[in-house]
């Protein structure tokens, strides 16, 4: 599974995923430190890769826009270090990697990991 970081992400979890086999990026390693949400859910289409932030607005557009072949991973902690969130995205795809490739929202907090498929419904 590949995996792109938004800009509020430590770019040092990069090298941490890397570390443990895992392909990812870093916006601001491609010249996106400035890119909107869209133009990251755009290239994160285009690279079948799921997008780890720590930001709810990715979650708003999927559900606005119907969306249903991207998936999101929302870290929903604060003040982490890049081998944390290495560590929770490993964890996250042991849990829900058949959802990721389907096509899913996930939330993760202190407590949980919330997974819902896509297209989001009201």
């Amino acid at each position: 599974m590949r995996y792109l970081l938004d800009q509020g992400l430590p770019r040092s979890t990069v090298h941490h995923l890397r570390a443990s086999g895992f392909w990812a990026d870093h916006v601001g390693d491609r010249g996106m430190a400035t890119a909107t949400d869209l133009e990251i859910l755009a290239e994160a289409r285009k690279e079948q890769a799921v997008v780890v932030t720590l930001d709810a607005d990715f979650h708003a557009i999927l559900a606005l826009t119907r969306a249903v072949s991207l998936s999101v991973i929302r870290i929903r902690i604060e003040q982490l270090k890049g081998n944390l969130i290495a560590s929770i995205i490993e964890r996250v795809q042991g849990s829900v990697a058949h959802e990721l490739k389907a096509g899913a929202v996930v939330s993760v907090t202190e407590q949980r990991i919330a997974v819902r498929l896509l297209p989001l419904t009201t």
